[in-house]
C-alpha cells in the first residue's frame, strides 16, 4: 500500500549540484511533514564520505586506488558542469554565499535533524572500497532490498 507522506530518493550521481538538489528535495519533503528516505550508491556514497582519510586494512589495490582518486566529503565534490577544473564548484558556493543559500554540509545536518533516514548501499561500497569507518556518522548500510521495500511503499521516488 502507497503511503503519500512517504518518499525516496536514490542519490547515485557524486556531482555536486545533483547531490545539492536531492539534499533540498528531501529536506522540502521532511520540512512538510513527510518520511524521506535517501539511498546513496555508487558515486552518490561520496557524498557521505568523511573529509579526513581514515585508516582501512584489507582493500585491494584496485579499492585502495578508487579510494585515493574519489572526492572525500560533500565539500570536494566536482560540478556536473561546467566544474572547469575544480573553479566551477568554488564559484558556486561563492554565489550561494552571497545569496546565503546554504551549503551541502548545512543541507545534510538540516537532513539529519529532520531524521531523513541516509541510507549506504553496502554492494556498491564493497564495489568502491568504502568502509564504514569512511562515512559520517548516522547512515544506515543496507542493500538493495531494504531500499526497495521502502520505494514500494512510497508515493514518489526520485532517481538523482
Amino acid at each position: 500500500m502507497t503511503d503519500t507522506s512517504k518518499k525516496t530518493i536514490v542519490v547515485f550521481s557524486g556531482d555536486m549540484d545533483k547531490v545539492l538538489a536531492a539534499f533540498v528535495m528531501a529536506n522540502g519533503a521532511a520540512a512538510m511533514g513527510d518520511d524521506v528516505t535517501m539511498f546513496f550508491t555508487f558515486w552518490g556514497l561520496n557524498a557521505l564520505r568523511r573529509p579526513e582519510s581514515v585508516a582501512t586494512t584489507g582493500k585491494s589495490g584496485i579499492q585502495k586506488m578508487f579510494g585515493r582518486m574519489m572526492p572525500r566529503g560533500p565539500a570536494k565534490l566536482p560540478l556536473s558542469k561546467m566544474n572547469f577544473a575544480g573553479m566551477g564548484p568554488r564559484l558556486m558556493k561563492r554565489v550561494m554565499r552571497e545569496r546565503n543559500i546554504m551549503t551541502l554540509e548545512e543541507l545534510i545536518a538540516t537532513a539529519r535533524e529532520q531524521e531523513v533516514t541516509m541510507q549506504a548501499c553496502t554492494m556498491a561500497m564493497d564495489v568502491m572500497g568504502l568502509t564504514p569507518d569512511e562515512l559520517i556518522d548516522g547512515v544506515d548500510y543496507v542493500g538493495v532490498a531494504t531500499y526497495l521495500a521502502e520505494a514500494e511503499k512510497a508515493s514518489l521516488n526520485l532517481f538523482i
